[in-house]
């Protein structure tokens, strides 16, 4: 008879469980590693973006005013953007923090912003277009909150060959890994925020 203790056990979650969280992490990581250089054009192959252009009037010497911060009116701050490719069919926008590049952590999530427009004005948000949820679960604008030393936000704006066609409050996985999917075009501007 053999004892308990002589049976071999197994440590930690069941290996379906681990292969699962092990694969969603790698497939995470893929669309982060997408999201931060290369597109897919949609087909899986990793092809370079075209270059897009990214300002504010609203950031002097690369700050982000606190009026844009939970220390001020966390109000949304203006962007303008140029150089979207031919077959531009939408443009989308994620605001996060470059302290965090693995697993970011996303304020502002903008998608299907029609293809011709070329700004977003403070406070508001282009007709027609959509708010997919944020890190804190909120489709809206999460201003930042930098806390203790000063944080670098992206403001990054991609060119996309489709229309999402998601819904407001979408999941932010799904239009993550969907921007990606359709990247033909990037823009950034970072900016520091002080607490």
């Amino acid at each position: 008879m053999t004892a308990v203790r002589d049976r071999p056990r197994r440590a930690g979650r069941p290996l379906r469980a681990r292969a699962a969280g092990a694969a969603l992490l790698a497939a995470l990581t893929l669309v982060v590693l997408t999201l931060a250089g290369c597109g897919t054009a949609g087909y899986g192959a990793s092809v370079a973006p075209s270059r897009m252009s990214v300002s504010s009037e609203a950031f002097v010497s690369g700050i982000l005013p606190q009026r844009y911060t939970c220390h001020g009116e966390k109000m949304r701050p203006p962007l303008n953007w140029s150089g979207a490719p031919e077959g531009t069919k939408s443009i989308a926008l994620i605001v996060d923090d470059s302290s965090a590049p693995i697993t970011p952590t996303i304020y502002w999530l903008v998608f299907d912003i029609n293809p011709g427009a070329t700004d977003i004005q403070e406070g508001a948000l282009p007709t027609g277009a959509r708010q997919a949820l944020n890190s804190a679960g909120t489709a809206t604008y999460d201003a930042p909150c930098p806390h203790g030393r000063a944080h670098s936000y992206r403001f990054t704006v991609y060119a996309l060959n489709t229309t999402l066609k998601l819904p407001d409050g979408a999941p932010l996985q799904a239009v993550w890994t969907a921007i990606a999917a359709a990247t033909i075009g990037r823009g950034r501007i970072v900016v520091t925020g002080n607490p």
